[in-house]
């Protein structure tokens, strides 16, 4: 992640939530839909709000979240025994309406038919399951005045895209490229007319996650004026994209925010 201060929740708890309902809205990616009266506590911020997602392990006979808001949470969370502590995951908020909370899982399941824990999940999410949530705030944040917004993802940086575009003022101007494992995972969302989406599909094609969208990154013609860029998905992607702006193309550092949510090969603890 680069240097930057992500815009702090407005009052956050660690909330209990529980699935109220759950749908395969495309190919890769399964929508659950949570609820429950800890989601009054929540205060919806728009753009790419985040949070920490707790999952019961398998034979947990209830969930045991941490108590604390703070960085302490984490010192809390490993201070419970392993057999008891939650699977923790980051996810982006796709849609808040009254008493609903919509989360997009990009569900992996490999040759042998296994997956992660949050695509199991997803996968398997039965109403009345409960999990915790965390507020995060948001990390889209700019910081000074700017023309022209351009957005860089691959899959899992999808809602976050979804999310700032339907937060944008209408007036808006920019460039949203978001690579997708399929072109049927592209989504309908309010996109400003200023902004042009581009979908890059994979399509099966073998390579790193990110790197088609990389490319054509390369090959656009940006607008002239000053830009703020925001750089979201798998890590070679965000720290690529960085690079290309700030080396070829003289973006100054403090316009490119940048975050890797995750690394091609590697599996989340």
């Amino acid at each position: 992640m680069s240097n930057f201060k992500i815009r702090k929740p407005v009052d956050p708890h660690v909330l209990m939530l529980e699935v109220i309902g759950s749908a395969r809205v495309s190919p890769n990616v399964v929508r659950v839909t949570f609820g429950g009266a800890g989601l009054d506590r929540f205060t919806p911020l728009g753009y790419d709000q985040w949070f920490r997602l707790f999952l019961a392990r398998p034979g947990q006979d209830s969930l045991k979240l941490p108590t604390r808001t703070s960085g302490l949470w984490y010192a809390q969370y490993l201070a419970t025994a392993k057999p008891k502590r939650p699977f923790v995951r980051n996810y982006t908020v796709r849609a808040h309406r009254p008493g609903a909370l919509d989360v997009d899982f990009v569900v992996h399941v490999d040759a042998d038919g296994h997956s992660g824990p949050a695509s199991s999940f997803a996968l398997n999410a039965k109403p009345g399951e409960q999990v915790g949530l965390l507020d995060q705030g948001c990390g889209y944040n700019p910081r000074s005045e700017h023309d022209w917004t351009l957005m860089v993802a691959d899959e899992t940086g999808l809602p976050a895209v979804a999310g700032i575009c339907e937060s944008l003022p209408d007036d808006a101007r920019g460039i949203a490229i978001v690579e997708l494992p399929s072109i049927e995972d592209k989504q309908d969302f309010r996109v400003p007319a200023g902004v042009r989406l581009v979908w890059v599909p994979r399509d099966g094609a073998d390579g790193v996650p990110g790197q088609r969208a990389l490319a054509v990154l390369r090959e656009t013609e940006l607008p002239g004026g000053t830009v703020y860029a925001y750089l979201v998905g798998e890590s070679s992607l965000a720290t690529g994209a960085r690079r290309h702006l700030v080396g070829e193309r003289q973006v100054p550092k403090q316009s490119v925010d940048f975050i890797g949510y995750w690394r091609h090969g590697h599996a989340a603890g």
